[in-house]
Formats: C-alpha cells, sequence, structure tokens
C-alpha cells in the first residue's frame, strides 16, 4: 500500500515522503496514528504544494539571513566591563552580553546562536563571535571589550 508520512518515522522516510509499506501495517498502525494518509491522487497534489510553499519560505529565509548577516559584517561593538589595572575583567564576557550589545545597535539576534571563540573572556580587549543565523549562513561579528 502506498501512504505519504505526515511526520518521521524511524527506518520508514521523513515529512512527506511517499513510502510503500504492507497494509496491514498502514491501515492499522500508521493511519490510525496519525503518522501517515493513503497516497490518493488528491493526497499527493495537496503534498506537493505544501512542498513548493515550504521551498519558496525556505529561499525567502535564507535570503533574509544573507541580508542580515551582512549588516551584522560590518558592525564593530564595544562591550563595557569592569576592570582592574592589569586589565583583566572581573567576571566574564558572555554571548548574553553580546546579545544586548547587537540588539541595541538595531538587530534581533537570540543569544542561543551566538558562540564564542574563546571559551571565556577575561581580558581586555578585541574578540570574534560567530553568528548563526540559518543552517547555511554565518556572520562573524567583531567586539571589543573596554573598560568601564
Amino acid at each position: 500500500m502506498e501512504i505519504i508520512l505526515k511526520q518521521d518515522v524511524d527506518r520508514l522516510g521523513s515529512k512527506h515522503d511517499t513510502v510503500t509499506v504492507k497494509s496491514g501495517y498502514a491501515r492499522n498502525f500508521l493511519i490510525p496514528q496519525g503518522m501517515a494518509v493513503a497516497a490518493t491522487p488528491s493526497a499527493k497534489k495537496v503534498v506537493a504544494e505544501v512542498i513548493k510553499q515550504q521551498a519558496h519560505k525556505a529561499v525567502k529565509a535564507m535570503e533574509e539571513a544573507q541580508a542580515l548577516a551582512t549588516k551584522l559584517e560590518g558592525l564593530s561593538l564595544k562591550i563595557g566591563a569592569k576592570a582592574g589595572e592589569s586589565g583583566k575583567i572581573f567576571g566574564s564576557v558572555n554571548s548574553i552580553q553580546i546579545a544586548e550589545a547587537i540588539q541595541a545597535a538595531g538587530h534581533d539576534v537570540e543569544r542561543k546562536t551566538i558562540s564564542i571563540a574563546e571559551d571565556s573572556i577575561k581580558e581586555l580587549g578585541e574578540y570574534e563571535a560567530v553568528v548563526k543565523l540559518h543552517k547555511e549562513v554565518t556572520a562573524t561579528v567583531k567586539f571589543e571589550v573596554v573598560a568601564d
């Protein structure tokens, strides 16, 4: 029996795949559990349209991420921290402070997407952070830690 999966199923396929399974498996398990629907011509058309729309949205999201990446690449941030005379700061600079500085510059970025090259920043100076905006788009943001 040919079915269309509504969600990812282990060892069978991923969402929107059309697969052939034994009819008992489809009628008694996959369809009642809401994991699949019968692959009728109308269901195939609906899935084709959904895939087409998702592809269009993915392209749009990718373009937006690339536009934001070009803006972030040219951005130079200054993050203030309390520091001693030797240049060591009290505490450390983390992704939350970088995200706040980026938001203050007018760009909306989640802190979870920011990764700092070094484990912890505990001295004054210039550093870089990588912001993952999309599966395939990343931006490198340069920032400077200055004494308050």
